[in-house]
């Protein structure tokens, strides 16, 4: 059986991604990574999913970005908060974490070549993406080749590194669709930047406002509970 990474946030996202890869017949390795962000109730969600979807293992990393800063996420910076549909790709939010996703996939490039793999899935997206300059399809080609050019086993053979971005070009209303006939429950996903302390969503982040839409756009309801 093919081996394959998946980056493993948590969210809605990840969550659909690993359901593909599952259909797809590979066995599943698991990524999350404790970075220092502002709350831990991704991981939980991380670790719920990975039980329930049965992978063969699951990783918990711990780097911490908040040493650098520079991002809502990993400093204390307000995250925004009811944002219009237009404003949302119009720029790159506070909320985006420097070089996050580079960091993410070296880590899983590393995981891929310890456990003889080809394959890394991660759930970027260009279309519902806020304004996120590592979630764009050049970006990923990019680390793609950098991949073939800097493994041992690229080097030594004909296999190469496949970074496949599943739900790249889908709006959130497309993935979570493709999630449902999946049966992925989003019940243990998170997604919000900005939780109470409960765990509950705030419904006012832009990662919030665009997970509403999406269930909103397929005639469902979100079945987090948001205190609005």
């Amino acid at each position: 059986m093919r081996k394959a990474i998946i980056l493993l946030s948590g969210g809605l996202d990840s969550a659909t991604c690993l359901a593909i890869a599952k259909e797809n017949g590979y066995e599943l390795h698991c990524l999350s990574f404790k970075y220092g962000q502002r709350h831990e109730f991704e991981i939980g969600a991380a670790k719920k999913l990975a039980k329930s979807t049965g992978v063969t293992n699951h990783i918990v990393m711990n780097i911490n970005l908040r040493e650098f800063g520079g991002s809502a996420l990993t400093d204390n910076i307000e995250v925004p908060k009811n944002r219009n549909e237009s404003d949302l790709s119009s720029e790159i939010p506070v909320t985006y974490v420097p070089a996050r996703n580079t960091i993410f996939l070296s880590l899983a490039l590393a995981f891929s070549e310890t456990i003889n793999s080809n394959d890394i899935f991660i759930g970027v997206n260009a279309l519902d993406y806020s304004g996120y300059p590592d979630c764009r399809p050049e970006y990923i080609e990019a680390f793609e080749n950098l991949a073939r050019l800097a493994t041992k086993k690229s080097i030594e053979s004909s296999d190469s590194i496949n970074i496949h971005t599943p739900l790249i070009n889908l709006t959130k209303a497309q993935i979570i669709k493709r999630g449902m006939d999946l049966g992925v429950e989003y019940l243990n996903t998170h997604s919000c930047y900005d939780p109470f302390d409960s765990g509950d969503p705030c419904g006012e982040c832009d990662a919030c406002k665009l997970r509403l839409k999406g269930f909103n756009d397929n005639g469902l309801i979100d079945p987090l509970n948001y205190k609005l």
